[in-house]
């Protein structure tokens, strides 16, 4: 077995290719494309550096308890209250506000239960307080029912921020369920 060892690497017009100083790697210089052929496989194992795509910002959120008081006829804020993740910290009081520009895939899963008669219920995605997605239900009867909406919207990473609001029209007021039965959730694109 022969050992290479050597700090720099250069082209032949004295371009660096792989450089080490300190614990820092360099390869290429700028203005370089560095390729993996077909076939070939880019291990990165332990945690991933600098302009590597990940899907973060992302977070998840749950309720804790009921949310009564869903009146009819109304548009209502869902509150969610326990975070089972946030990587970047931008999600509070029940509003995500990316840090990060880019696309976002969003999420909601509302349970609304005790619905009585012939009733409609939405389940709306804002993002600046514009509707932005709507999923919209229609039965007969008394009845327990769930609602998803997934929606990609562009955020600015700075002033852009997503709720969730539900609304039903049954005459009486209603809830919603806590628990993962009503969820709220993002994460960033790679594109």
């Amino acid at each position: 077995t022969s050992i290479l060892k050597a700090d720099t690497i250069q082209d032949t017009d004295g371009n660096n290719i792989i450089n080490e100083s300190g614990n820092t790697i360099t390869i290429g210089a700028s203005g370089d494309t560095i390729s993996i052929p077909s076939g070939a496989t880019f291990n990165i194992n332990g945690t991933a550096g600098t302009g590597i795509g990940n899907n973060k910002p992302a977070f998840r959120a749950t309720m804790s308890g009921n949310q009564t008081g869903l009146s009819s006829e109304a548009n209502t804020k869902v509150v969610f209250d326990t975070e089972t993740y946030d990587t970047n910290n931008d999600f509070a009081s029940s509003t995500f506000t990316p840090t990060e520009a880019g696309k976002y895939l969003i999420y909601g899963h509302l349970y609304l239960s005790s619905l009585d008669n012939t009733f409609r219920v939405m389940h709306q995605i804002r993002k600046n307080d514009s509707e932005i997605f709507v999923n919209l239900k229609s039965s007969g009867g008394t009845q327990d029912h769930t609602l998803e909406s997934f929606v990609v919207a562009e955020a600015n990473g700075t002033s852009d921020y997503f709720t969730i609001f539900a609304s039903q029209n049954t005459g009486g007021t209603n809830r919603t369920t806590s628990g993962p039965n009503t969820r709220f959730g993002a994460f960033k694109i790679i594109e």
